[in-house]
């Protein structure tokens, strides 16, 4: 049938709300280009089934009509119809061996795979990608499992006061909550056991300028990633703000011979000649937001050897989250080693063991 796009129901988790168009778009396309437009029945979808039927939308539960059938996330075997064209987010193209056995499938089927991460300009750059948003979630989600974890340090903070990312119908109710808290830490200070609390940001991209952009809801000052370890060492900080390290290229890497500086366009072409320099700031550090993009063959931010010697020596380590935002599995923080849903529980990584451990009954988004 021509002219038909379908639009799927989620599958990967029961916890996926989003839709890969709106009904406004659904609108746009049929009056203006003339599109018939399927969409399968689901009821968690973000937009109700009455409201795509509304803007001329066909509800059915089967797709096979559509000349090319769009989603968000990936999609397992099982819902993949043979020679069918799908477009998605299918997370391979950097060889990710969690999905390699859907992408087999995918070629031995005759399904035609457009995959939203390779629709670029005409300079290569990326035109579709989840952006602001995932760093504004990934930074919610962080505090909320701060203020999760000191809980179960027996530590009262004012970060109990922040919902799972999820539980916010609104981004400004998010933001009202982040500005009550800020008023609590310019007014009563933060928990002894936490001062200084100091959160590093590794990457400048959009996820990243979101993520920060949260962040400076709070009361903050800034500090030079060079500065770092004197900082912490003089004890001249305040319990009144909160502290961040930006940490780009030449603050993460470093070449493995030491007479050699850090260059970005031979580390660019030869990663393998390079190492980190960031695992020298984790003991100083509250919280790691990472947000950098990361491919096989880059050195790694945060190894797991690392983080077993560290915490064998650090009886009281600073260190509480790291929201990786990027959640490249067994990336550049080796410790994300599973994706989590939001209705999952919460998983720490258990660091001596290198095994995952459940610590609640939510999820954060992959953090330690």
């Amino acid at each position: 049938m021509l002219n038909t796009i379908g639009i799927r129901k989620e599958t990967k988790d029961k916890t996926q709300r989003r839709a890969p168009l709106s009904p406004d778009h659904v609108r746009e396309l049929i009056r203006r280009h003339r599109l018939t437009v399927f969409v399968e029945p689901w009821s968690r979808r973000i937009f109700k089934d009455d409201e795509y039927r509304k803007a001329g939308a066909v509800l059915t539960r089967d797709l096979s009509k559509s000349n090319i059938v769009l989603g968000v996330k990936e999609v397992a075997p099982s819902f993949l119809s043979d020679g069918q064209a799908y477009c998605f987010f299918s997370h391979t193209i950097k060889g990710q061996a969690y999905n390699m056995p859907m992408l087999r499938y995918i070629v031995d089927h005759g399904i035609t795979l457009f995959d939203y991460e390779l629709v670029r300009d005409a300079d290569g750059r990326r035109l579709i990608f989840f952006s602001d948003f995932a760093g504004y979630a990934g930074m919610i989600d962080s505090f909320w499992a701060l203020g999760r974890r000191l809980e179960w340090e027996g530590i009262t903070s004012p970060f109990s006061r922040i919902k799972y990312a999820t539980r916010y119908g609104r981004l400004h109710d998010a933001e009202d909550d982040l500005r009550t808290i800020g008023r609590l830490i310019s007014r009563d200070g933060l928990p002894a056991k936490i001062v200084p609390m100091i959160c590093a940001f590794t990457g400048y991209g959009r996820v990243a300028t979101a993520a920060q952009r949260m962040f400076d809801l709070l009361p903050h000052a800034d500090i030079d990633p060079e500065e770092l370890e004197q900082f912490v060492r003089a004890g001249r900080y305040s319990d009144r703000v909160v502290y961040r390290v930006r940490y780009r290229k030449p603050d993460m890497y470093e070449h493995r011979s030491a007479d050699r500086t850090f260059n970005v366009d031979h580390f660019q072409k030869h990663p393998d000649q390079y190492q980190s320099r960031f695992e020298r700031a984790v003991p100083y550090l509250t919280m790691i937001i990472n947000g950098i993009y990361w491919e096989p063959g880059y050195p790694r931010l945060v190894t797991k050897r690392f983080m077993k010697s560290w915490y064998r020596l650090e009886k009281r380590p600073r260190l509480r989250v790291i929201g990786d935002i990027t959640c490249d599995i067994d990336g550049s923080i080796e410790l994300t080693v599973k994706e989590t849903a939001a209705g999952r529980r919460r998983e720490v990584y258990d660091r001596i063991r290198e095994r995952r451990r459940p610590r609640a009954t939510d999820g954060t988004g992959n953090q330690l």
